[in-house]
């Protein structure tokens, strides 16, 4: 269906967001629906270094978005840098103690193969159907003050990841952390990580920032004021599209500047940010539940039909919260020589309240997103 376009000699956003009555929907609104979107352009020399060219439409970090599941691809990166750091396998087996009655005790991973909770299992649960309840105990692994040291470290000195996202542990109470144990595989103990209390002031430096004109609270009482994010996790969309990018061309960038882990970590990280739950046996998931465009909303959003399309590979991580929803997609088809980053958000709140289960993500953010990886995706075919 691509290849009988005629060949477009410059990349509009203009044009791009006007080739369909569901772009033009959304784009004919852009501070209504809160859009950013990035689209990086990627070019290779001769020895296969790549080369980029973003195009940005409407981007602004003081344009707030609830980050959600986005956190998770950091964390994950970081996890296991921390993990080479330490002398540790992503496999060894973890064991996470409380030391407070909001904490969690985990000794047990059902979704694994042997059993036992392990890194590596935490980042699998994370990226293929972005597991909560992983992501949490990968966030009391790192610590606060160690999570945002690298990330400072990495130039994301705005960023904040300040909390977990499986209930229990309240305001003050995220910033102390677990107790943490890495043991072989007879259970002895190989290092242990007490419980860690955050030193640093993470007050999110872009602040104050408020979305809606109302909001249900935990009690489900209607608040009729917009709900503040100021104290919960923020990244901008350059953020995050930085960090896939840097991950995915890793060893194109000076070694000051790269992830500090192995090939293998980043062949991991690339396979499970890739690879469709169905495609996974350790753990598993059930197809009608976790359908193959679960998490794969640029070109496929719109459809829980399986993705016949073997070629075309989306290697991305996702957010959707709050109303907020938001794809960061590095999409590359080896077969048609076509690569390219694509990064949106979207907010789908047409009643402006918040916690009230009352989102557009099916009718409004899906489509247009699903329609968003089409175009450009048909574009860069055309260009060639």
């Amino acid at each position: 269906m691509y290849k009988t376009l005629c060949a477009q000699t410059a990349f509009s956003f203009e044009t791009v967001l006007n080739e369909t009555p569901v772009l033009k929907k959304v784009s004919s609104n852009p501070g209504k629906y809160r859009l950013q979107i990035i689209y990086t352009r990627i070019t290779r020399d001769a020895s296969g270094k790549p080369s980029f060219k973003n195009y940005t439409y409407y981007l602004d970090s003081s344009n707030y978005f609830y980050c959600a599941s986005l956190v998770k691809l950091p964390c994950s990166i970081i996890a296991l840098e921390k993990l080479n750091e330490l002398k540790l396998d992503k496999e060894t087996i973890l064991f996470t103690d409380s030391a407070n009655s909001c904490q969690h005790t985990v000794k047990v991973d059902t979704s694994s193969s042997n059993g036992y909770p392990s890194m590596a299992q935490y980042i699998k649960r994370m990226l293929l159907v972005s597991d909560n309840f992983a992501y949490g105990r990968t966030y009391e692994f790192l610590g606060v003050d160690y999570l945002h040291k690298r990330l400072f470290e990495l130039g994301y000195k705005q960023m904040r990841i300040v909390h977990r996202f499986d209930g229990g542990c309240k305001g003050i109470s995220n910033l102390i952390t677990n107790p943490v144990t890495f043991y072989n595989k007879d259970l002895k103990m190989i290092y242990h990580q007490s419980q860690q209390v955050a030193t640093g002031n993470y007050t999110n430096a872009m602040g104050p920032f408020k979305v809606g004109k109302a909001y249900y609270n935990t009690q489900n009482k209607k608040i009729n004021e917009p709900k503040d994010f100021t104290n919960m996790n923020f990244m901008s969309l350059q953020n995050i599209h930085s960090i896939l990018q840097r991950l995915v061309f890793n060893e194109y960038y000076p070694a000051a500047q790269q992830y500090h882990f192995t090939k293998s970590d980043q062949d991991f990280l690339l396979k499970y940010l890739t690879m469709l739950p169905r495609e996974s046996s350790h753990p598993s998931y059930n197809t009608k539940a976790y359908h193959d465009s679960y998490k794969k909303y640029f070109m496929y959003g719109d459809s829980k039909a399986p993705i016949m399309n073997k070629e075309i590979k989306i290697t991305n991580i996702v957010g959707q919260s709050y109303g907020f929803m938001v794809d960061c997609a590095y999409i590359h088809n080896e077969k048609e020589h076509v690569e390219f980053m694509l990064s949106a958000v979207i907010y789908a709140n047409e009643d402006e309240i918040i916690n009230d289960g009352k989102y557009e993500y099916g009718s409004v953010a899906l489509p247009f997103l699903a329609e968003l990886g089409r175009q450009v995706y048909k574009y860069e075919l055309s260009k060639k």
